[in-house]
């Protein structure tokens, strides 16, 4: 009775720390993007994404994930949505994180469908503007370096136009966001939902950062992502880079859970993105 007692509480300990490690683990995943559109003025641009955080916390007051973010030494850093969980919203975690984001690189933000659900869309942006926040709203920034130029370009989560086709809708918000960009610009595009790859590729954006995949929730070997939202059971679209044409999509498996609380094989992510001019 006692071995077997001794037996079950070995095999809870090691779900509670496969699971730990799992949902807490912080992993860095590294791209480079060579690319002969990319301006000399930006060889070695750095840029840390970080995506789909739910209001999770990574030690007292987020410290633990700023100073990974630090370490990394990045000139910019992109959030691409879903700061915050509907079911469980507190701004105030997010805002931790963001605090020290702002003191590391200059920091773009755009919507996801999260932060729409929970209708504090303004309270949001507003709080993030206060911190220096540059927060996309189907718009584009030129970013110039000694005397050459690319554009960042965000677009909002297409639930902020209702319930409509998701493609559809981010076609029109990329419109609206590069009708002053000029064509031969290399275009980072900061997006929520890795699932208008299409539309991404037909648009012609250099450089794609999304999330809101969650990886998959559980990631199964040999195989990849089991769920997603937006794609259903086996997605084709929850992590790593996806490229055709002259478009690369990058997707950041994210930081935090939401209806299902654990992740499996699926550690937290931070993405960092070195440009390479060839």
């Amino acid at each position: 009775m006692k071995r077997k007692l001794f037996i079950f509480i070995l095999l809870i300990a090691g779900i509670w720390i496969f699971l730990y490690v799992n949902n807490t683990w912080l992993q860095t995943t590294s791209y480079t993007i060579q690319s002969n559109r990319i301006p000399k003025a930006f060889d070695n641009l750095t840029i840390v994404q970080l995506s789909d955080l739910h209001d999770a916390t990574f030690g007292e007051k987020q410290t633990d994930l700023a100073n990974k973010v630090k370490k990394l030494k990045p000139d910019l850093i992109f959030l691409t949505g879903d700061l915050v969980d509907s079911n469980r919203y507190n701004l105030t975690n997010s805002i931790h994180l963001v605090e020290q984001l702002v003191a590391i690189a200059d920091v773009y933000y755009v919507t996801g469908n999260h932060e729409v659900a929970v209708n504090q869309v303004d309270e949001i942006k507003d709080a993030l503007h206060s911190l220096g926040v540059k927060s996309l709203t189907n718009e584009a920034k030129m970013i110039t370096h000694n005397g050459e130029e690319i554009s960042i370009i965000g677009i909002n989560d297409p639930l902020m136009n209702g319930l409509g086709d998701t493609e559809t809708t981010i076609g029109d918000f990329m419109d609206e966001a590069l009708a002053n960009v000029p064509q031969d610009t290399y275009k980072l595009l900061l997006s929520h939902r890795p699932e208008a790859f299409d539309m991404y590729v037909k648009k012609e954006v250099d450089l794609v950062f999304t999330g809101h995949a969650h990886g998959g929730q559980f990631r199964l070997p040999g195989i990849g992502g089991l769920v997603a939202p937006g794609q259903g059971w086996f997605p084709a679209y929850t992590a790593g880079s996806h490229e055709r044409g002259i478009t690369t999509m990058l997707v950041n498996r994210g930081l935090g859970n939401s209806l299902i609380p654990f992740r499996i094989l699926n550690r937290p992510e931070i993405i960092i993105v070195t440009l390479k001019s060839t």
